[in-house]
């Protein structure tokens, strides 16, 4: 009973304490596709992706209610940071949903404007008049945003005088000022000085890590013991001390040796409820190694094979560039990719049902390639060509007096010969070793849609290549061979199709730039990359989070500038937070059941092929 009544006075307490308008709310989850699109259209980087913020501690005035709830110490502002904008979870600042949903776009538009030097208020102001002039349009929501911010904030005539908060004073009657463009302040004040700016960034220059509640948990925690909430992290060391055994003449200790040895305990031996309280009432989680053997068994398993185990390799190796977005130049002979083929491969049988499911989908294609296809902008057809007409239209008007008795603005069904090369990319990382369904693993499923894709283009007649691909860092980025263009569908490539395994890490950039170096020696018109994988791209080096979205968006981006499509199919839930931003909004095909990544990578050749 004791308990309950806490609780319950604790909630109430806290919420009466609350200045927000819950009614009002806006939230994050609504609005971050808007908020993406708008940061980027003001230039923020394409692949700083956009997360909740972690509440930080906070200064100003608290009134006698927050005192007695203990609250008002601690608020989700936003912050900036290399690879993250993060954004309150839910605005319910303002007394109204129109200026709150106004204030996720503003912050979106300072952060794409944001340049920090490590002066909080000067970077915010300055940030603030690029992101007015460019959106003007945007300045009567930011003169709105403005006002019901100053009412809110703590009056100038009120604050305290004593010499412990002349600090506090100083600070928040620089930031006053600031806010209503009456100049810059020569100190560099922190945010924990003065009350929350919601009209202003904090950035973070230099992050070491940042925890989130959803990454896997160790199979030992509970479910419990984690949850959603995103943290920052920094690394610290840890300072063991290893004294030698010395018993002083303690007879109350005398009883119980452990007592008296110093033991640095990994985990306590019953789970502590208030964990997760103690991690949300701090401002950073410091990680630090603690001596243990678990990295080297880790990297035991990780390990490369014996030559006699390990795939054989096919030549010295190539050097390709990578993208460092970070200096932002494209890093000279940075990866070293080689070629690996499968040894001494069975044949490979597939189920039954998988050569029914062949023999339909090479059926279809075959009816594919002997249609007729539409020819546009022609001077006779069956039909008008709307874009044709469209352009033919706006030349009428540009140049008065000029006309044809034969504008080219029709569509003509006629078969004609197809000029099409495919290159055929699988993700063959570590991660396909997972299960797919109940008995299915990930790289059972890519198998067998190697194997359909394979025998559905071989009844086409056009040349295709089929490459495999994963990495141990930039030395050693592995490309399986399976198929070459110069190559007919055999025996042999089937038989290499059945061996792929699990591999290691996924460095795309390096796997797309090696497919394109293929696909650019092919003489056809059209020429198709497409990336079958499971996951972002991601390494052992520096090549996670942004630093691998980045170097493989170069990488698409000069497959496309080289004249090939790019194509990717992923079986990966959380493919639409960053494939956009590599491949385009319609660059990418989400399958949601893996059964069905077979129908859905034909379905996308045959789209692209047309």
């Amino acid at each position: 009973m004791e308990e309950m009544v806490g609780k319950w006075w604790h909630n109430t307490i806290t919420s009466i304490a609350g200045c927000a308008y819950p009614e009002r709310a806006a939230s994050l989850k609504d609005m971050q596709k808007a908020i993406g699109i708008m940061f980027r259209a003001a230039g923020g980087a394409a692949a700083l992706r956009v997360a909740p913020a972690s509440a930080q501690a906070v200064g100003g005035q608290r009134h006698w209610l927050q005192k007695l709830a203990g609250s008002g110490l601690r608020a989700d502002c936003a912050q900036i940071e290399p690879d993250v904008l993060a954004l309150p979870a839910v605005l319910a600042i303002f007394d109204s949903k129109p200026l709150n949903q106004d204030l996720y776009f503003w912050l979106a538009m300072q952060a794409a404007s944001f340049e920090p030097t490590g002066h909080w208020i000067n970077d915010n102001v300055l940030a603030t008049r690029r992101a007015l002039t460019r959106f003007p349009g945007f300045a009567k929501r930011y003169q709105a945003l403005l006002q019901a911010h100053l009412a809110q904030r703590p009056k100038l005539t009120s604050l305290d005088t004593a010499a412990a908060c002349k600090v506090a004073d100083l600070a928040e009657a620089a930031v006053q000022a600031a806010l209503q463009g009456q100049g810059i302040s020569p100190v560099p004040y922190l945010p924990q000085d003065v009350a929350p700016v919601w009209l202003w960034l904090q950035a973070t220059t230099a992050v070491g890590h940042a925890a989130s509640g959803q990454a896997t948990p160790a199979p030992s925690r509970p479910a419990s013991a984690s949850n959603a909430q995103r943290r920052r992290t920094q690394a610290t060391q840890h300072e063991q001390s290893r004294n030698a055994m010395v018993l002083p003449f303690r007879a109350e200790a005398l009883m119980s040796w452990s007592e008296m040895v110093h033991v640095n305990r990994s985990s306590d031996d019953e789970e502590d409820g208030n964990a997760i309280n103690a991690a949300n009432d701090m401002d950073k989680l410091s990680v630090a190694t603690d001596g243990q053997s678990l990295a080297s068994r880790v990297k035991f398993d990780l390990d490369l094979p014996s030559a006699s185990a390990d795939d054989q390799p096919l030549g010295p190796g190539v050097h390709l560039p990578e993208f460092d977005y970070r200096k932002g130049v494209l890093l000279p002979d940075h990866c070293l990719v080689q070629v690996m083929q499968a040894q001494h491969c069975a044949p490979f049988t597939p189920a039954p049902e998988l050569r029914v499911t062949a023999r339909q989908l090479r059926r279809r294609l075959e009816t594919m390639r002997d249609a007729p296809r539409a020819l546009h902008g022609q001077d006779s057809g069956d039909d008008i060509d709307l874009d044709a007409w469209v352009r033919f239209s706006a030349d009428q008007t540009g140049q008065a007096g000029w006309h044809t008795d034969t504008p080219a603005i029709y569509t003509r069904q006629a078969r004609h010969e197809r000029s099409l090369a495919t290159l055929l990319l699988a993700d063959l990382s570590l991660s396909t070793d997972a299960y797919a369904t109940a008995k299915v693993r990930v790289i059972d499923v890519i198998r067998d849609a190697l194997f359909v894709f394979g025998e559905a283009l071989h009844a086409t007649g056009d040349p295709f290549a089929m490459w495999g691909f994963s990495s141990v860092r930039r030395q050693h980025v592995r490309m399986q061979h399976l198929k070459t263009f110069s190559e007919g569908w055999c025996d042999t490539c089937r038989a290499r199709v059945g061996a792929i395994k699990p591999g290691y890490y996924t460095r795309m950039g390096a796997a797309l730039r090696h497919a394109t170096g293929q696909l650019a020696a092919r003489p056809e018109q059209r020429r198709l990359l497409m990336l079958l994988t499971d996951g972002k791209p991601n390494d052992l080096d520096v090549y996670e989070g942004r630093y691998g979205l980045e170097d493989t968006r170069q990488a698409v981006h000069e497959a496309r500038t080289a004249g090939m499509i790019p194509f990717c199919v992923t079986i990966d839930e959380q493919a639409h937070d960053y494939l956009p931003m590599l491949f385009g909004q319609n660059g990418y095909a989400l399958v949601r059941r893996p059964q069905d990544l077979i129908k859905q990578l034909t379905q996308a050749w045959a789209t692209l092929s047309r």
